[in-house]
């Protein structure tokens, strides 16, 4: 099981990622959104801002998100290692469930490039 350190590095990475991306990926990355990311097996969550290309950690939380953000994620902290190391493919997790993805229609749109 992963760590909440190990998580919190896996989100670094993602937005460093997002940072160096190029074309349609990097115009989907500019969104300027609050995000929240929920790791359900360490009951804990993420919020920041997804701002400038990337991603910014404001807050660790114990439990759920206390705050509706635009963008929320719920998942494994395994899962989001492997999301983020390219060993789970996105649209196969989320389409089983294992990754939950919240936000509205347009920003679903944009984030489809992302992931």
């Amino acid at each position: 099981m992963a760590t909440t350190e190990e998580c919190r590095a896996a989100l670094e990475k993602l937005s460093a990622n997002m940072q160096n991306a190029e074309g349609d990926v990097r115009d989907a990355a500019v969104l300027d959104r609050s995000v929240s990311c929920h790791i359900t097996d360490l009951d804990v969550t993420f919020a920041g801002r997804m701002a400038g290309g990337r991603i910014h950690v404001h807050d660790t939380l114990q439990g759920p998100p206390r705050e509706k953000a635009q963008i929320r994620l719920s998942m494994t902290g395994d899962d989001l290692i492997a999301l983020v190391d390219g060993d789970l493919h996105f649209a196969k997790a989320w389409g089983s469930g294992r990754v939950k993805l919240h936000a509205g229609v347009r920003d679903l749109l944009h984030l489809r490039k992302l992931l």
